[in-house]
């Protein structure tokens, strides 16, 4: 059976080693001419196919719960449970999502895309299954990177102390985004120098059990010796400690050996843990040796890896290259990352600055009181981070910053639409998060130029400052930005019909909308408002007073975002509010195009022209 025809695991229950063994190259065969045309994540999933297939080998889902703790490694899985026929539509418009989504399939068993959840969402379904009192297995599968999360201790620890039955798969490959940082790196290290120690007591095992009539007592005694030589040696105590079984480490490209310890695992009536080492990218040559490079890709040419674009610098990368020159001439200066240094665009500040650059792993939280302690300390640290990620530290961000006033930057990578990353990874709730919080500021930058002017300007402050910016540079036909003044808004286009207030990339279908207006005879302005909070009252109230109907425009959940803020101003002041507040709908937006997306939610020149029409008609 080939893996086209495979509409379920069922399929795979009876094939030989040597047909697994073949599907897996047909599935790596799959995964790798899938991303090339469409991006993905690359490495991580060619890490897991062996490790996937061995899990619906003994797992009868989807009774039985399989969880992906990210979904960094779920492609596998997605051509083993029915959506084969779909799979060249990954990451695409209206296509298969590259995270699991329990909308899109049963076999999904819970909606992932940020890390060290997958242990505390099985540990409920197991909780619920004792509790309706049936019979099926729950499973987590854990990277290696995202045990660097406090979350996953949390989960261990109650697990591990109320006696679940449940299985953790660790999937330790000593890669995560960015190279895995911390204690547990270290302690994975130490176990993964033990296959040796597991393949000789193997061999000796086999022995015994061979010897006549005294063979399988020789072999219980060994078994007890064994154990405690490898807690000698293998210092497996890590996860006893806290109340699981500890299995391994195994090879995590051997099917028949991972069968064999999975089926036995899931027999024991206690929380267990399974520790498989992977190597990332495997199949695949460049990604093998380049993993961090080849973790998530855009479409690239199958012979040599390279990217099929020609997509310049990200807004990230200028980012951290105007703060590694900041860096030179203030030793205050220093940057905090959550496993994130290359994507988020500081890779190079680390290579000239290491002992400045603070990668704390996948610990946000973490990360964000970190900052907080060394702004209370004289420094002044810079958080990269996507704004997705942000999410994770709201307390942090109350309570540790804002409330005692502390001066720390943080550097929001990715607002806006994270297109074919879908829902999980759009920045889309970062305004409404923000500008709620005494004490913060909250800026957006229409380019590079004026990005830089804020960073300059919000290191030089004594409180906190959030910069939010898009991954690629905007582009639009404006002149060039001169000097960044905090609180003031500059004038792009001249126009008084009505005025479109907007920021960022989104400035770009403001200018386009007005292009086409100004055809019609509809003199439309357009102002970047790059300042979120506080507004610039002033531009505000000459507007108010003008009559000129205001409109909105803002790549931004609709609830608590920029339209919000000047509809709330207008209030205050008793001028009328604006005429249209155009925002992205109050649900969670799917993955896609970028473009398709905003043209669905009228977000695009079409859809802003034709709201400005309606404002004219009154």
């Amino acid at each position: 059976m080939t893996l086209s025809e495979i509409t379920s695991p069922a399929a795979i229950k009876n094939m030989s080693e040597n047909e697994l063994e073949a599907l897996a190259g047909e599935v790596r065969e799959k995964i790798i001419r899938t991303v090339a045309l469409n991006g993905g994540h690359l490495a991580s999933n060619m890490g897991a196919v062996e490790l996937t297939i061995a899990l619906h080998r003994v797992l009868n889902c989807p009774t039985d719960k399989l969880v992906f703790d990210v979904g960094h490694q779920c492609y596998t899985h997605k051509l083993l449970t029915g959506r084969y026929d779909r799979f060249s539509t990954l990451r695409k418009t209206d296509g298969v999502c590259g995270f699991p989504r329990r909308d899109e399939s049963p076999y999904d068993a819970f909606d992932t895309g940020h890390a060290s959840t997958a242990i505390s969402a099985a540990l409920g379904m197991a909780r619920a299954r004792d509790m309706k009192g049936e019979k099926w297995r729950v499973a987590a599968v854990v990277g290696d990177g995202a045990m660097t999360g406090g979350m996953c201790y949390e989960a261990l620890n109650d697990a591990g102390s109320s006696q679940i039955p449940m299985m953790v798969v660790l999937n330790d490959n000593g890669m995560s985004i960015s190279r895995n940082v911390g204690a547990l790196s270290g302690q994975l290290t130490k176990l993964r120098v033990s296959r040796g120690w597991l393949g000789a007591k193997k061999k000796v095992s086999e022995a015994l059990r061979h010897i006549p009539l005294a063979g399988p007592h020789l072999q219980n005694v060994f078994q007890r010796f064994k154990d405690h030589v490898r807690n000698v040696l293998v210092k497996d105590r890590f996860f006893t400690t806290l109340g699981f079984r500890y299995f391994g480490p195994i090879d995590g490209h051997d099917i028949a050996g991972m069968e064999r310890v999975f089926r036995r695992c899931l027999e024991i009536n206690e929380p267990v843990l399974v520790h498989v080492v992977t190597k990332k990218g495997l199949g695949f040559t460049q990604a093998e040796e380049r993993p961090e490079k080849y973790h998530g890709v855009a479409p690239f040419e199958l012979e040599n890896g390279m990217n099929r674009g020609t997509e310049g610098p990200s807004m990230g990368k200028r980012a951290g290259a105007f703060v590694t020159e900041l860096a030179e001439k203030d030793p205050r200066i220093c940057v905090v990352t959550a496993a994130m240094t290359d994507s988020t665009g500081f890779g190079e500040f680390a290579k000239r600055y290491p002992a400045r650059l603070y990668d704390v792993g996948i610990a946000e939280e973490h990360a964000v009181t970190m900052a907080a302690g060394m702004a209370a300390a004289g420094m002044r640290p810079l958080v990269a981070i996507y704004e997705t990620f942000l999410q994770r530290a709201y307390d942090q961000l109350m309570e540790d910053v804002c409330l005692q006033r502390l001066p720390v930057c943080f550097l929001m990578d990715r607002a806006g639409l994270g297109a074919e990353d879908g829902s999980t990874h759009h920045g889309i709730y970062g305004v409404s998060m923000l500008r709620t919080l005494p004490n913060m500021t909250v800026l957006c930058p229409r380019c590079e130029d004026e990005m830089r002017g804020m960073i300059a300007w919000a290191l030089s402050q004594d409180g906190p400052v959030a910069i939010r910016y898009p991954r690629s540079v905007p582009e639009m036909d404006v002149p060039d930005f001169q000097d960044y003044l905090p609180g003031k808004w500059e004038n792009l286009r001249q126009g008084d019909h009505a005025c479109l207030l907007a920021s960022s990339s989104i400035l770009r279908e403001c200018l386009n909308a007005a292009d086409q207006l100004e055809k019609e005879g509809i003199r439309t302005a357009v102002v970047n408002a790059s300042t979120l909070r506080p507004l610039d009252e002033e531009m505000l109230k000459r507007l108010s007073e003008k009559g000129t109907p205001i409109i909105t425009v803002e790549e931004h959940a609709a609830s608590g975002g920029f339209g919000s803020a000047v509809a709330a101003w207008c209030v205050r002041h008793r001028f009328p509010g604006p005429a249209y507040m155009i925002a992205l709908p109050d649900s969670f937006i799917p993955h896609g195009s970028r473009s398709v997306l905003l043209e669905r939610c009228g977000l695009n020149a079409d859809g802003i022209a034709a709201r400005v029409r309606e404002a004219q008609k009154g």
